[in-house]
């Protein structure tokens, strides 16, 4: 089955190539260090030390922010850590927070025989491991052919990789038979990768790793400051759009004006999940003749309405400030929705649309622990939202049960590291046995 891939995957690139270089060229910042995406530069040969060494791939933002603690402990237990990621985004800010836990960053080498193999006599790892939902068929094979094993953690599959590979059969196993442990979000996940084929001997449930993420708290004078330079009046509510998608932009101004329209002093936030949107987000506050901001102009020159969050890696920050927050990406047509998990670990009162299917076990537990709302469409959130900005103790309430479910759910850091150590501590006898 292998060979089918390496023989059809180059004309699947070349298909896909226009698409991929309009969304490269949309989000910026992928000229640097570009030959890594054909095996070049990244990944320095190994020395003749004792150190284990680790490959380390998580995709983008959301995966990079949720790794951190686990690249600090195993850099604290002497492994050296060859990081990739796949987006500018994230190669950004494996730059900018991890270069004291990791050997080298790099992209990940599109998943071509001659470009992953080249990659992979220079890094030589003694473990791979793989974050969420990357499962790269040809970057499996060569850790096979060296007797590396490779660990999905934090693995989930949303439900259209799920129908996706259900509808594939046999030919999924690419995608699964390569892994050697699986260490599962949560138990849906666990139950959905043992339906397609994986054995249950390798599938552990370790809980997600995103709980476990320590999130600096700002303190009143930081939150003040930041309220100024996002052009945030003093006083006064703020809604938050959290990782928003198109369409739900204008749904929260429609429900931002409704509020204000009741007589509550409040103020819209948006944080598009794509920040390359800006343009699209200012044609619509254009058009319906509202006072904005973008943070990514540098400090506002006086208060707005609407504030938008148009940087990288400063949503945790954004969140401290709201009082409302609607988590993107679930309102129709959209379905698959975004991580609450930030807004729940800071206490604030959370909503979402119907279309949570990649956080599907989590936004239930949140609706049945009375610590999250969710909504069927537009006319409902304008209700709800308007509801819980006037309404101190209910807001109190939901924040109250998001920090008791958040607290509930934290361990998976333990539990995955206690997983990789032992693997880590096998390694060696592993390659030695494949030889």
């Amino acid at each position: 089955m292998i060979w089918i891939y390496r023989l059809l995957f180059p004309f699947a690139l070349f298909v896909a190539t226009p698409a991929y270089l309009r969304r490269m060229r949309r989000r910026g910042g992928y000229a640097e260090n570009f030959g890594h995406r054909f095996g070049g530069g990244a990944g320095s040969q190994r020395g003749s030390g004792d150190r284990k060494r680790v490959w380390l791939q998580a995709v983008s933002v959301g995966e990079m922010l949720a790794i951190a603690p686990l690249l600090e402990s195993l850099h604290g237990d002497g492994v050296e850590i060859f990081l990739t990621t796949t987006t500018s985004t994230g190669y950004q800010l494996a730059n900018e927070r991890y270069q004291q836990f990791v050997a080298e960053i790099g992209y990940f080498p599109l998943d071509w025989q001659p470009f992953s193999s080249r990659v992979w006599r220079r890094i030589q790892p003694d473990l791979v491991i793989l974050t969420e939902g990357e499962r790269w068929p040809e970057h499996m094979r060569q850790a096979r052919a060296r007797g590396v094993r490779v660990i999905s953690i934090n693995a989930r599959l949303s439900d259209r990789s799920y129908r996706r590979m259900k509808w594939f059969g046999p030919a999924a196993r690419l995608m699964t038979g390569g892994l050697d442990r699986v260490l599962a979000c949560s138990e849906h996940d666990a139950a959905r990768f043992r339906e397609l084929g994986v054995p249950a001997e390798k599938i552990l449930t370790t809980g997600n790793l995103k709980l476990d993420v320590a999130i600096p708290r700002l303190d009143d004078e930081a939150k003040a400051a930041l309220r100024r330079d996002l052009g945030l009046p003093a006083t006064g509510r703020v809604l938050l759009g959290s990782s928003t998608w198109p369409g739900e932009e204008a749904a929260l101004i429609e429900t931002w004006r409704t509020a204000r329209s009741q007589g509550l002093a409040t103020t819209l936030l948006l944080v598009p999940r794509h920040a390359e949107r800006r343009d699209e987000i200012e044609r619509l506050l254009v058009q319906l003749g509202v006072k904005y901001h973008f943070r990514s102009r540098g400090s506002a020159a006086g208060e707005v309405e609407v504030s938008v969050g148009d940087t990288t890696g400063e949503l945790r920050k954004f969140t401290q400030l709201a009082d409302v927050v609607f988590v993107g990406k679930s309102l129709p047509p959209h379905t698959e929705g975004q991580t609450p998990v930030e807004a729940a670990s800071l206490g604030r009162a959370i909503i979402f649309g119907p279309g949570m299917g990649n956080f599907r076990v989590m936004a239930r537990d949140l609706v049945a622990a009375d610590a999250a709302v969710q909504v069927g469409d537009v006319a409902a959130l304008t209700r709800e939202i308007t509801t819980l900005l006037a309404d101190d103790p209910r807001r109190a309430k939901l924040s109250t049960n998001a920090l008791a479910w958040h607290r509930a759910n934290v361990g998976a850091l333990d539990r995955t590291l206690a997983v990789l150590r032992a693997e880590l501590s096998d390694s060696g006898r592993n390659q030695e046995r494949s030889r």
